[in-house]
């Protein structure tokens, strides 16, 4: 049985939906189309993958769902929100409530300890300090963390537990969707088999849906669906095992 059969399988509803999604950076001769007419649906309770070789655009889509840049054409709607017919406070107002964030370099505060970087997006969204921190002690626990991890630092940390912060950080506010850049390109595989345990366990839930970007192919198991994409399109999308190796032998 794989780890992605292991759970039971829920027919979620569509979380993100993107079609004819263009994206071009600079203009004329030196004009860079990143995206190229994306069509895509993440829905909730899955993991989605999102692989291809570098420079693909798979960082620019998964920028624009989480909307952290405007598309330039076509459509893409983030649980029936529009980014595109937000303001600029209302959109930052909306990722902070519904985007959650790991990211390949962890991104930690070294001067904070962890249970501080894990309070940042409550903070943030207007708790006050000591109820964030309780809460986010919460959320380490759920991670596997003690009161002593719980009051380090990151420099102190081995990477597979910084990227347990990262992930208790990204979680800990209750988002929608969650962005996964790389999660475990920096982790040997033992460990990084680990992180995308914790992350199928705490981000593939009911009315929440979650993309890794990845090169790792060790993970491609842990996928309720892969994409491939090449030349700023989405080229396939697979939800079987046994394409997986396909998948494998096409992306670097």
């Amino acid at each position: 049985m794989s780890n992605r059969d292991a759970r039971p399988k829920l027919q979620g509803k569509i979380a993100v939906g993107c079609k004819g999604v263009t994206k071009t950076f600079g203009t004329g001769n030196s004009a860079v189309h990143a995206l190229r007419g994306i069509d895509l649906e993440v829905r909730t309770n899955e993991l989605m993958m999102l692989v291809g070789p570098s420079g693909c655009g798979k960082t620019t889509l998964i920028s624009v769902i989480a909307g952290v840049l405007r598309r330039d054409g076509g459509e893409c709607t983030v649980f029936d929100q529009d980014y595109n017919l937000m303001s600029e406070d209302k959109t930052t107002s909306f990722r902070g409530m519904n985007i959650g964030f790991v990211f390949q370099a962890f991104n930690l505060i070294p001067s904070l300890t962890t249970a501080e970087n894990v309070a940042t997006p409550l903070i943030i969204n207007g708790m006050k300090p000591k109820p964030a921190v309780a809460k986010a002690r919460e959320m380490l626990d759920r991670v596997g963390f003690d009161d002593r991890m719980m009051r380090s630092f990151p420099p102190d940390l081995s990477g597979g537990q910084q990227q347990r912060v990262a992930i208790a950080r990204a979680l800990v506010h209750g988002p929608r969707f969650i962005v996964c850049d790389e999660p475990t390109s920096a982790l040997d595989g033992e460990t990084g088999h680990k992180v995308m345990e914790l992350l199928r366990r705490l981000g593939c839930v009911e009315n929440r849906a979650l993309v890794v970007v990845t090169h790792d192919s060790r993970i491609y198991k842990f996928a309720d669906r892969i994409a491939t994409m090449e030349d700023g399109r989405i080229t396939t999308v697979v939800d079987s095992a046994a394409d997986l190796k396909v998948i494998s032998q096409k992306t670097i």
